[in-house]
C-alpha cells in the first residue's frame, strides 16, 4: 500500500470541474510535486488534502486509512501539515509565539490544569517550547527569536511559516509555492530547508511551485496538470521535456516550435 494516496479526485464550483478524476500516489520520504500553469488547480489539490474543500468524487487515503471525509481540524493531528501561498502568521506576536502554535494540537491539558499552571503543566509547556527552540536551530532562527513577525523581512517570514508546520511533527508537508516572493539566494535556502526536511526529519512533501530550477532540484517526482486535468508525471526531467506540457506552459503554437 502507498503512504498516501488520492483517487479520481474531482471537485466543481458553479459547474466547473477545477480539479478532474486527478489521481497520483507519494512513497513515504518522497519530495513530490505538482506544477502547472496558473489556475490549473494545484492550491485546489492541496485545499482538497487539507479538508478546507468538500469532494464531488474521490478517496483521500493516508498511511492505509480514509480521511476523504474526516474534520478539518483532524488533518494536523493525523500527521499533515501545511504553508500557503499568503503567508498566514500572527503579525503582532513574536516568531517563538508563533512556532508555539504548532505545538497546540499535541496539548493535552486543561483549563483548570493551564489556570492553577500546576506541575505537570509545567512540564509539559517546557517540553513545547523545546521542540520549538529544536525547529528555531534546525531553521537558524535564533537571530529572530524574540522579534515581531510584522517587523521581519519576507523571506524569513516564509521561513517562520515553514517553521510553525514542522511544530506540529507532521508525517507529511504539504508545500504550497514554498519560493513564491523569494529572491534567488532565499530559494536556495528554500532547497536547502527542503531536502533537510526529508534526509533529516524523515518528512514526505508535497509541494506545489512554479520556481522550475527549485523543482528540478528537489523533487523526486513531478506531476503536471492543467485545467484540473492531469498532463504528465515522472522525474522532473521527463515532465519538462512532455510535449504536453511545454504546450501547457508556452502555448499550442510556440510548444510546436520548442
Amino acid at each position: 500500500m502507498s503512504f498516501f494516496s488520492v483517487k479520481n479526485i474531482s471537485i466543481e464550483f458553479g459547474g466547473i470541474r477545477a480539479v478532474d478524476e486527478i489521481s497520483f500516489e507519494v512513497n513515504q520520504g518522497e519530495i513530490y510535486t505538482i506544477v502547472g500553469p496558473n489556475g490549473a488547480g494545484k492550491t485546489t489539490i492541496f485545499n482538497i488534502i487539507s479538508r478546507i474543500y468538500n469532494l464531488s468524487e474521490g478517496r483521500i487515503e493516508f498511511e492505509d486509512q480514509d480521511i476523504t471525509h474526516i474534520p478539518t481540524h483532524q488533518v494536523a493531528k493525523k500527521g499533515i501539515a501545511r504553508t500557503f501561498q499568503n503567508i498566514e502568521l500572527f503579525d503582532h506576536a513574536t516568531v517563538l509565539q508563533n512556532l508555539l502554535v504548532g505545538r497546540h494540537i499535541h496539548r493535552k491539558s486543561n483549563l483548570l490544569s493551564e489556570m492553577l499552571f500546576l506541575p505537570s503543566t509545567r512540564l509539559k509547556e517546557l517540553h513545547h517550547r523545546r521542540k520549538a527552540e529544536d525547529v528555531i536551530d534546525f531553521l537558524s532562527l535564533q537571530h529572530y527569536r524574540d522579534q515581531k513577525i510584522a517587523n521581519l523581512p519576507y523571506g524569513v517570514r516564509k521561513i517562520v511559516e515553514l517553521g510553525r508546520a514542522l511544530c506540529t511533527e507532521p508525517k507529511m508537508l504539504l508545500l504550497d509555492e514554498p519560493a513564491s516572493g523569494l529572491n534567488v539566494d532565499e530559494t536556495e535556502d528554500m532547497s536547502f530547508w527542503i531536502e533537510d526536511i526529508k534526509k533529516l526529519l524523515g518528512i514526505t512533501v508535497i509541494m506545489v511551485e512554479h520556481n522550475m530550477s527549485l523543482v528540478a532540484t528537489v523533487s523526486d517526482r513531478v506531476l503536471a496538470i492543467n485545467y484540473g486535468q492531469f498532463l504528465a508525471e515522472g522525474t522532473p526531467g521527463e515532465v519538462q521535456q512532455n510535449p504536453e506540457v511545454i504546450k501547457a506552459y508556452l502555448g499550442e503554437d510556440k510548444g510546436k516550435n520548442v
